[in-house]
């Protein structure tokens, strides 16, 4: 007994194993994706120039987050987002918040002692008749062609309060 193939029968095979094999491909490269994401370090800018105090803590508890899940952070305080890092920063940087009584300059004080890089825009000092002896312990200086690489990194999140 022979079996003949129709057109038809040979098109519809065709059809499914170009289908499995484009669902295979597309399986291989989400998973390769998630392995090299796995592998490659997770990094993340925080950019601060508002003044608001709600907004200066909430951008220093996202960052302590990710810093918690694996990000490699930096912070860069900007306008009157850089008051926090004063030594003498406003009232509004210091006070303690509901609900779990973190200020915003304390929060990133303690980001600035786990490593996280922690600096002012560097335009900021001179107009704000300060120096970089006016900060707090951690905080430095940014320098803009550094700070600028860092924001262009294509592995790198900006989040920008």
């Amino acid at each position: 007994m022979t079996r003949s193939t129709t057109p038809l029968s040979r098109a519809t095979a065709f059809v499914v194993v170009a289908g499995i094999c484009v669902a295979a491909l597309g399986a291989w490269s989400v998973g390769r994706d998630a392995q090299a994401s796995e592998d490659e370090p997770r990094r993340l800018v925080t950019i601060v120039a508002s003044g608001e105090p709600e907004t200066q803590l909430m951008a220093m508890v996202l960052t302590m987050q990710s810093v918690r899940q694996g990000a490699e952070a930096r912070i860069l305080l900007c306008g009157p987002g850089a008051r926090i890092a004063w030594k003498d920063a406003p009232e509004s940087a210091t006070a303690p918040q509901k609900p779990r009584g973190m200020s915003p300059q304390g929060l990133m004080a303690k980001l600035a002692g786990m490593g996280v890089r922690t600096e002012v825009c560097a335009i900021h000092l001179p107009n704000a008749d300060k120096t970089e002896a006016d900060l707090i312990e951690g905080v430095g200086v940014a320098r803009p062609p550094d700070m600028a690489a860092g924001i262009m990194a294509e592995d790198v999140r900006v989040l920008s309060f």
